[in-house]
């Protein structure tokens, strides 16, 4: 923006620039929530003795009845099947039985697809199932909302403190201090809220400050190193990475297998994807599947560390020549 613009001009190109933005990011927003579906979901059908179906007609059926929505596969039993959903392998099994269907869930690792595959068995059955929740959903936040809210504002602090961090922090030093004690600070009061005074993060409160704060940790180095680095298009960089495209490929909302792929897929390997994962695993679940989330998010921090250091190693700018006019004087020539 040029300096000797109007200051009108100057409030034309912001409100123009700041409009198409708006569209865009709300467009993307609302296209990947309302484009939701199962894609591949794990689905477990059991093998039961004097069933009135086998599980390989109803694994058929379910395949007919929604073609490329589940990932199908069987189980011997009901122990087996249990085991899947508690080791976050399925989101729910079905169960043929001789009065009709069983539905069993794990509604922790999603009230979304709790939801959906319910709908889908009393459609196969043509009426109500038996529903079975092995792993229930926390009963201080039965339907996920308040998880998927009180995670939005870890993501857009984490890119105000990062911004900030850039522009109001010169030394090297102070800022990779400053994001270290962010991460530290936020992860502590974090969970406290989410653990304790709200409770919609179920599991221990040390375990979910240490997810935040690594998540935090992640974020805010990859924005600040990428901003120390090459100045504002590097926080621009850094802020659509990590909160445009990583908040509606979190998949808290509904589950990764949800969202159109292989966008679900690629969301896992964002911070704000791994995180989410690991809020929902790390109490319900006792950790099962935990080690590609931390692996994730324990990269993507080394990578921010790592940027905060080559900005600190880079010199600065030599400073321009004195301008002509400066030179000293010269004699005027003898008459």
């Amino acid at each position: 923006m040029s300096s000797t613009a109007s200051p009108r001009a100057e409030a034309r190109t912001i409100l123009i620039i700041v409009a198409i933005v708006q569209f865009v990011i709300g467009g993307w927003f609302s296209w990947s929530a309302s484009h939701a579906a199962p894609r591949d979901l794990p689905v477990l059908v059991v093998s039961a003795p004097g069933a009135a179906q086998s599980a390989e007609q109803l694994a058929g059926r379910l395949r007919e009845a929604a073609p490329g929505a589940y990932a199908v596969e069987t189980a011997a039993g009901v122990e087996e099947a249990d085991a899947a959903l508690r080791d976050r392998k399925a989101y729910g099994a079905l169960l043929p039985t001789a009065g009709g269907l069983e539905l069993r869930l794990a509604s922790a690792a999603s009230p979304t697809v709790a939801q959906t595959l319910t709908g889908q068995a009393q459609e196969l059955a043509g009426g109500p199932v038996l529903v079975t929740d092995v792993v229930p959903a926390d009963a201080d936040d039965p339907h996920g909302a308040g998880l998927a809210m009180g995670f939005l504002p870890l993501l857009i602090t984490a890119v105000i403190a990062a911004l900030l961090f850039v522009l109001k922090v010169r030394a090297a030093g102070a800022k990779f201090l400053g994001v270290i004690g962010f991460a530290v600070a936020s992860g502590l009061l974090s969970s406290l809220m989410l653990t304790h005074l709200s409770g919609v993060a179920p599991g221990n409160y040390f375990v979910n400050a240490g997810i935040v704060a690594l998540l935090e940790l992640a974020m805010v180095s990859v924005i600040t190193g990428l901003g120390s680095l090459i100045g504002p298009p590097g926080i621009a960089v850094g802020a659509v990475l990590m909160f445009v495209v990583g908040n509606p490929l979190s998949g808290l909302a509904s589950a990764p297998e949800m969202l159109p792929q292989p966008l679900g897929a690629i969301g896992q390997f964002l911070p704000a994807g791994a995180a989410a994962t690991l809020l929902r695993t790390s109490g319900p679940f006792d950790g099962a599947g935990a080690a590609g989330p931390v692996l994730v998010l324990a990269v993507w921090a080394l990578i921010g560390l790592g940027l905060l250091y080559a900005s600190s190693r880079r010199r600065p700018a030599a400073p321009a020549a004195p301008a002509a006019a400066a030179a000293e004087p010269q004699p005027a020539a003898a008459h």
